[in-house]
């Protein structure tokens, strides 16, 4: 698979087979990520694979923690700005329009719409995930870092056959997190990322992207 067909053929994917991912796979992808660019190599990322009977049991925890009603936990991040400008408000609900739409669920029922939000803490199904954590000392720099890392590893793990779906969500469920890894006080959670073998059954529509004139200025010849 080449680089282009990696990048077009990545999305996030929420629906995954039960099928383990070799630990050497995921060696190899986490070992190439790791050449990711980051200022003055930083490498300010922290990441956790957790896989098997941990996973297994970070999933029972969340969902016991959805079927009693927690309230979330606090996020330690802005996930975004309390009002969204133009054009990305209306990117932000055609998503959300779209997403609902291929589960058939109708804006109205919100009910549908934290049953199909709740998937994101069994990890739709995938047989691995990661979790990335940062420095609480480090800026805005090096959280645009993490971005390059995570993209990086989602594009390997297409080269591999695999899919991923990036989960800010987890924020909300950190301590639960926390509780299975034990990270060090000075890490914040970033995000996890549900990594396996896609579902074909699971249907979707894929989101579409701006044209290139909404978001890229050409200047010169």
């Amino acid at each position: 698979m080449d680089v282009y067909e990696a990048v077009t053929s990545r999305r996030a994917v929420r629906g995954f087979v039960d099928r383990p991912v070799p630990r050497e796979v995921l060696e190899r992808v986490l070992s190439a990520a790791a050449w990711a660019p980051s200022g003055s190599n930083l490498q300010p990322w922290h990441a956790y694979v957790v896989t098997g009977a941990p996973l297994a049991e970070l999933k029972k925890r969340a969902g016991r923690r959805v079927a009693a009603g927690d309230p979330w936990d606090e996020r330690e991040y802005e996930m975004y700005p309390p009002e969204l400008r133009s054009p990305y408000s209306e990117r932000r609900s055609a998503f959300g329009k779209e997403r609902y739409s291929a589960l058939g669920v109708t804006r109205e029922d919100w009910e549908a719409r934290q049953r199909a939000a709740s998937a994101n803490w069994q990890c739709f199904g995938a047989s691995a995930a990661l979790f990335c954590y940062i420095d609480r000392g480090l800026g805005r720099p090096q959280w645009s870092d993490l971005g390059m890392y995570l993209q990086s590893v989602m594009l390997l793990l297409r080269a591999e056959g695999l899919h991923s779906c990036p989960q800010m969500a987890w924020s909300v469920y950190r301590r639960t997190v926390a509780e299975i890894l034990s990270p060090p006080d000075e890490l914040m959670l970033f995000c996890g990322m549900s990594i396996g073998f896609e579902d074909p059954a699971v249907e979707y529509i894929r989101t579409g992207r701006a044209p290139l004139v909404e978001t890229v200025t050409f200047v010169g010849g």
